[in-house]
């Protein structure tokens, strides 16, 4: 007779099985997939940025085809560039499968890199992706560096997996024990046969996560030291590239605001079109006359009254620069001394406390000759120069609060104007100005006279006079005695003044009989000739 095996109790089957029933059954923290906190407005932000951005998408397609997560990676960069206080999240929060990506995100934000390139990234989620796509190739790197520890970060995440599925195969296996168990708590066989092996299954598979988890912090602590050096790199180089563009966009006076209201398009656009061969020799050009101009204004509110802070022009012998009292020492200069006294055309100190007597529009008349695109020894063409100028003329129109006009002259048939109410002005209206070009000769009556046109037009509109002319040229031409005699009128009834720049070009006895103050630039490199024209306007 064959003896049967007792039944197990319900009891003890409970109890070894209890260690995964609480694993089952307790309520699992959310894993997240993207390691810096976002907030659903940066989702919608990083959405509408990354529709805009085809090289962003370009990158993620690139990046997704050999590594795993790679999108979730560059949304993560960009969301650490953009935010104002980004957060990491601890690692315990992120899913397994993402631990390479967090430790690229957290190498980027602990580097000092990092903080010098959210300067100027927060809050913008252009830059954000600029500094994105600038990182392209250090983040293919940094997952290349960490391939082998994403491959057991992978392998870890999927074991938890199957070890959480084992402790759910253990529960199912216990309630089946428990609606076959009679009512002495006796449990089949067959119920308790597939208990035990759900329970044999639960340990293996929590073996093999332990282990698989140990691996995997193994794989990313060897990989760590390679992702922080090059995380560093990466923010060094974003960092440059996002400065190189804010102080480009500076220069051309476009202000974070304008920037803030064009689409990503018209943004990308406009930097490469900045960076372009022709205007970015500009634009390093174009920042120090602003700088200089800045500098020379802020001298004016940083004296007191009484002080010497520029140069005018008058008729006070007292206040005359030394210059001009050395030409008394030449008779052949005297008579030109004594003309221009007459006429109150004398450089003088300027004292803190006077009405200064620039007060109508700030008209530039720039040279588009041919020859105006000549360069110097230091590859500064003249006419890049006398634009720059022009353009730190209009912030100190712009700040003023006095019209700006810009003749782009050459030949008598060939004047362009552009003018700036207030000195205000658009992008593609400075753009304008920078780019158009003539190429043919030289011609002063014309633009003068249109020039003088305007001066009137504004003095018949509202009663302003004493307007601010600046020649900028490199030739030289005549002017016929009648024209010149009824523009000399015209200025004595206006009341503006002229203020030549020659450039690389000894000037003629033209410009001296048409200017009030002239300058002679031979280094265009040096801007110092040019100060004078930002205290005197």
């Amino acid at each position: 007779m064959i003896k049967k095996k007792p039944l197990a109790k319900l009891k003890d089957l409970a109890t070894r099985a209890g260690r995964w029933l609480g694993l089952a059954a307790e309520a699992k923290p959310v894993q997240h997939t993207l390691t810096v906190d976002a907030d659903r407005f940066d989702q919608v932000t990083w959405g509408d940025t990354y529709r805009q951005a085809e090289a962003l998408q370009n990158l993620a397609f690139d990046l997704g085809e050999k590594f795993d997560h790679a999108p979730d990676l560059l949304q993560d960069a960009w969301t650490a560039a953009y935010k104002v206080a980004p957060r990491v999240r601890d690692l315990s929060e992120v899913d397994p499968s993402r631990a390479v990506n967090h430790e690229v995100v957290s190498s980027l934000l602990g580097s000092p890199e990092f903080g010098e390139l959210r300067r100027n990234t927060a809050g913008d989620p252009y830059a954000a992706a600029m500094a994105v796509l600038a990182q392209g190739t250090a983040l293919r790197d940094m997952l290349e560096k960490g391939k082998q520890a994403q491959q057991a970060a992978q392998k870890a995440a999927d074991a938890k997996t199957d070890a959480e599925q084992a402790a759910a195969a253990v529960q199912a296996a216990l309630e089946a024990a428990v609606a076959a168990a009679d009512s002495d708590g006796q449990v089949p066989s067959d119920a308790e046969q597939q208990l035990q092996a759900a329970i044999a299954a639960a340990e293996a598979a929590e073996q093999e996560a332990e282990q698989a988890g140990k691996d995997a912090e193994t794989a990313l602590a060897q990989a760590t030291p390679g992702i922080r050096t090059a995380a560093r790199q990466a923010a060094h180089q974003a960092a440059q590239q996002a400065q190189q563009e804010a102080e480009t966009m500076a220069a051309w006076g476009v202000g974070p605001g304008e920037l803030q209201r064009m689409s990503f398009a018209a943004r990308a656009a406009l930097a490469k079109r900045l960076t372009g061969n022709r205007l970015a020799r500009f634009t390093k050009l174009i920042g120090r006359f602003r700088a200089m101009a800045a500098s020379e204004r802020a001298r004016r509110v940083q004296h007191t009254n009484g002080e010497i802070v520029g140069l005018t022009l008058g008729a006070d012998l007292g206040r005359l620069v030394p210059s001009e009292l050395a030409m008394l020492a030449l008779p052949a200069l005297r008579a030109d001394f004594v003309s221009r006294y007459a006429e109150g055309r004398l450089m003088m100190y300027d004292s803190q406390g006077e009405d200064h007597v620039g007060q109508g529009a700030i008209i530039a008349l720039i040279d588009c000759s041919m020859s105006m695109r000549e360069a110097g020894p230091d590859g500064i063409t003249r006419e890049a120069w006398a634009k720059a100028c022009a353009l730190a003329l209009l912030d100190q129109a712009r700040i003023g609060g006095r019209d700006f006009a810009a003749i782009l002259f050459a030949s008598k048939e060939q004047q362009h104007v552009l003018y700036f109410p207030r000195g205000q002005a658009g992008i593609e209206q400075v753009l304008e100005l920078a780019e158009h070009f003539w190429g043919g000769g030289t011609d002063f009556e014309a633009p003068l006279g249109l020039a003088t046109d305007l001066l009137e037009a504004q003095f018949n509109a509202d009663g302003t006079q004493r307007g601010d002319m600046v020649l900028i040229t490199d030739g030289e031409c005549g002017v016929s005695t009648e024209w010149l005699q009824g523009w000399r009128s015209r200025k004595e009834n206006l009341g503006f003044r002229l203020f030549g720049v020659s450039i690389a070009h000894r000037p003629g006895k033209t410009l001296e009989s048409l200017c009030d103050n002239l300058r002679h630039v031979t280094d265009l490199d040096d801007l110092a000739d040019s100060r004078d024209l930002f205290r005197a306007i």
